[in-house]
């Protein structure tokens, strides 16, 4: 079966399919019909459009939508700047450090106090580019060991954000509707979106990983010669219907009511408090908007004769950059798949990369990389920057090197994925040091003890010279 069997049940209704053009009403009649914005649209509502692109992107590429709401998103006093003791500086980042080493941690900590939200649990580990330019992206982790505020609100006008669950479901209530996001979905919320994260059980903390993409949008990969399907299928994405609330004052500053909203800003935060809730929008119309996606639907392709292809194979979602084939973000998965490959060495050959690539794993095992303790395990993650040589530790070379080629199945119960990025990515403070989870003797325990299989005994090479 196609569909991943989640522990947790879904509870909420949704409209299908990728970078389509949407509509949802949650009371019948709130969608002007024929037009978008009239004298006086239906209901006594407020049309406000939300820009995703500029006004003049190419029609393929542009993103919009419109929403209809009880009151506009601008209706709020002027944000103010936290103060440093309030931001995180986890979420900052502060100096991002290059450097050329392979790295992994073991699984990042759970959220380390009680009131830790998803907001104040998110922890910028790397990253690339400056969103003020809208340029490259952000990677951080998360750990919520509670909802946010049922009064409160976030957004980021740095990028959209990729959301990994690698534990706990993740019940977000967006402008647009409720998605329920649990470890083997990801979802991604677009740039200026209000959003609010539930846990879904408050007794099971959550943690996972997240990707800000800085410029442009997640795309589905050109399928080239594998033809119409494949792949992740557009059909398999699902998008939030319109649901509202009605929690306002008799006008826009009367009082009667208080939400706080925070806005992500060039990596700083900025509050602002309204008396009215930002989830009011009764209907909406468009191609921007939040979704997501369960994994276990992607279509895995392989070869059946010989040789492990690249694993841009496994692509799920793409962001382009300007040169065609180079992505500023790939976002790529393991998942269960078959292995037939003849006289062939199965797992990720050995690699040096112009793109740099960073892995985590949501659960199970991966193919290529050895479990347990100092291993690589769910929660846990690695870097190879760019042109940082890696490939299977020395244990899994030789079981690989040896192993009987018979038809198998690798991958049962697990899934890992990349982040890979044609940037050369910085890492910051917190994810070299004050996390405490860099396993300093990576390199020398995955590959220190490679051994010389070379069979020739004895001598130099002369192929050099002329005879």
């Amino acid at each position: 079966m196609r569909v991943t069997q989640f522990s947790v049940k879904e509870k909420y209704r949704y409209q299908g399919g990728f970078d389509s053009y949407l509509e949802s009403e949650a009371t019948p009649g709130a969608l002007p019909i024929g037009q978008n914005s009239p004298q006086k649209p239906p209901l006594g509502l407020y049309a406000e459009k939300l820009s995703g692109t500029a006004f003049t992107a190419p029609r393929h590429e542009n993103k919009q939508t419109w929403l209809y709401r009880i009151l506009p998103s601008c209706s709020h006093p002027p944000f103010t700047e936290l103060p440093a003791e309030s931001t995180p500086e986890s979420l900052t980042g502060g100096k991002l450090h290059y450097i050329p080493n392979q790295l992994r941690w073991d699984p990042f900590d759970h959220a380390s106090s009680k009131a830790t939200d998803f907001v104040s649990g998110l922890h910028l580990l790397a990253g690339a580019g400056d969103p003020t330019l809208k340029q490259g992206l952000g990677i951080y982790i998360y750990a919520a060991a509670k909802s946010m505020d049922e009064h409160s609100a976030f957004y980021s006008s740095d990028g959209d954000l990729l959301l990994v669950p690698q534990e706990g479901a993740l019940d977000i209530r967006t402008e647009f509707g409720w998605l329920l996001v649990r470890p083997m979905e990801i979802c991604v919320i677009p740039r200026g979106v209000r959003y609010q994260v539930r846990l879904a059980d408050e007794n099971q903390p959550a943690r996972g990983y997240a990707l800000e993409l800085y410029q442009g949008h997640f795309l589905l990969p050109e399928l080239g010669p594998i033809g119409s399907n494949g792949l992740a299928n557009a059909r398999d994405f699902q998008a939030p219907v319109a649901s509202f609330s009605e929690d306002f004052g008799a006008t826009a500053f009367d009082g009667s009511t208080s939400y706080t909203v925070t806005a992500k800003f060039n990596n700083t935060l900025f509050t602002t408090t309204q008396p009215h809730t930002p989830f009011d929008v009764v209907a909406w119309h468009g191609n921007y908007y939040p979704y997501k996606y369960d994994l276990g639907r992607f279509n895995t392709i392989g070869s059946i004769s010989y040789d492990h292809p690249d694993p841009s194979i496994f692509t799920v979602l793409t962001a382009p950059s300007d040169h065609v084939g180079t992505a500023i973000a790939d976002f790529v998965i393991f998942p269960p798949r078959w292995l037939v490959g003849e006289d062939t060495f199965r797992p990720p050959w050995y690699h040096r990369n112009t793109m740099s690539e960073f892995m985590g794993l949501i659960q199970g095992g991966y193919d290529a990389k050895k479990g347990g303790s100092g291993g690589f395990v769910p929660g846990g993650a690695s870097l190879h920057n760019v042109m940082s040589g890696h490939g299977p530790d020395a244990d899994s070379y030789e079981g690989a090197r040896n192993a009987e080629l018979k038809p198998a199945k690798v991958g049962d119960g697990s899934c890992a994925f990349m982040f890979e990025s044609c940037f050369m990515v910085g890492v910051t403070e917190w994810g070299l040091k004050r996390c405490q989870k860099v396993q300093e003797a990576y390199s020398e325990h995955s590959w220190g003890r490679v051994k010389v299989h070379w069979g020739r005994k004895g001598g130099d090479s002369k192929g050099h010279l002329l005879e």
